[in-house]
């Protein structure tokens, strides 16, 4: 236990410190690939509902297998090495199953783009982190896309795996890794995955059912400690961040979704910045008319992407805090 708290902690420094390195291949790549080639021999179009179910469910359970065999394998070995070993593996893993500077990096490339008024970058820039068409993406339709993102993927991205990786190690964190993935592969309603995919989109939902709700609360929390700050600094962003509006809408629109996780940490994002998030958006060239999450009590700016930033930030570092606290009373007990 004592091993895997320093490496847990080690990961997260180097998480926040580097983010993902464009040098070194991640792991996720290769559950990605993994599941292209269980997709191209299980799914053929031609089968039955019941057919692509049943081959959905062994797509999940084949790489969920294969993810946890293979990570358990990685870790299990260089403990056995070497202590001091195992614990320099674990510590990587773990700083690659964090997406904290990385998500904070990439919609900052948006930020930049559009602070240089250069639309058409943001709108490239944006399309590398959303799922959405973005070339009907206007300024605010683009600020708007690249805030979601980040409120999004702080439980998917940050909150979840770390709480998954304090609980189980690397290994239950790539196993959820595997999950997510698959989800945002295959994990769609349309006419090539809605009977192939469900499996692996209603298990997404259930490994992200508490975490969603953990990220929310962690969120308010850390909306709390940016108006603190404000306070003592006698900043403007004392007029930011409200905690009370982000309960207020929390309560009110974290429903407000087809996916019952999604809106969690959006519609706290959307209440703790006083802004409109969400709304109708293009996938595939097809217009889905989605629940606006906040109210407009003011109109979205590129400053509101920092903003978001800052949350994501502050959030990412009370989770940390209670992971840690988690598990040395842990250790202290056993």
């Amino acid at each position: 236990m004592t091993a895997h708290l320093i490496a847990f902690c080690i990961g997260f420094v180097l998480d926040m410190i580097f983010g993902d390195p464009e040098w070194l291949y991640h792991p996720v790549r290769l559950i990605g690939k993994l599941i292209s080639a269980l997709e191209k021999r299980l799914l053929d179009e031609h089968d039955i509902a019941e057919v692509k179910v049943r081959c959905g469910f062994m797509l999940v359970a084949g790489v969920i297998f294969a993810t946890g065999c293979v990570s358990l394998a990685i870790l299990t070995g260089a403990y056995i090495i070497h202590p001091y070993v195992g614990i320099a593996v674990e510590s990587i893993m773990t700083y690659q199953l964090l997406a904290t500077k990385s998500l904070r990096k990439e919609s900052m490339k948006v930020y930049d783009r559009l602070s240089e008024d250069d639309i058409e970058g943001a709108r490239q820039a944006v399309s590398m982190i959303v799922g959405r068409d973005t070339s009907v993406l206007d300024k605010e339709g683009i600020e708007r896309a690249a805030v979601e993102t980040v409120a999004e993927n702080l439980s998917d991205g940050v909150i979840a795996p770390m709480l998954y990786t304090a609980i189980g190690g690397p290994v239950l964190g790539f196993v959820y890794k595997a999950v997510n993935t698959m989800d945002s592969m295959v994990g769609y309603k349309n006419d090539r995955y809605l009977f192939f995919g469900r499996c692996a989109a209603r298990l997404d939902d259930m490994v992200n059912l508490t975490p969603a709700r953990i990220s929310s609360a962690l969120m308010i929390a850390a909306t709390s400690i940016l108006r603190f700050g404000a306070v003592l600094g006698g900043r403007a962003a004392y007029d930011i961040y409200s905690v009370h509006n982000a309960i207020y809408i929390y309560a009110r629109d974290r429903k407000k979704h087809a996916s019952p996780n999604s809106a969690h940490t959006e519609s706290v994002c959307a209440g703790a910045l006083g802004i409109r998030l969400a709304g109708p958006a293009v996938y595939f060239g097809k217009t889905y008319d989605k629940s606006y999450l906040g109210d407009a009590l003011r109109q979205i700016e590129t400053e509101d992407i920092k903003r978001a930033n800052k949350l994501l930030y502050a959030t990412a570092f009370v989770g940390f805090g209670i992971c840690t606290a988690v598990i040395g009373l842990a250790i202290f007990v056993i």
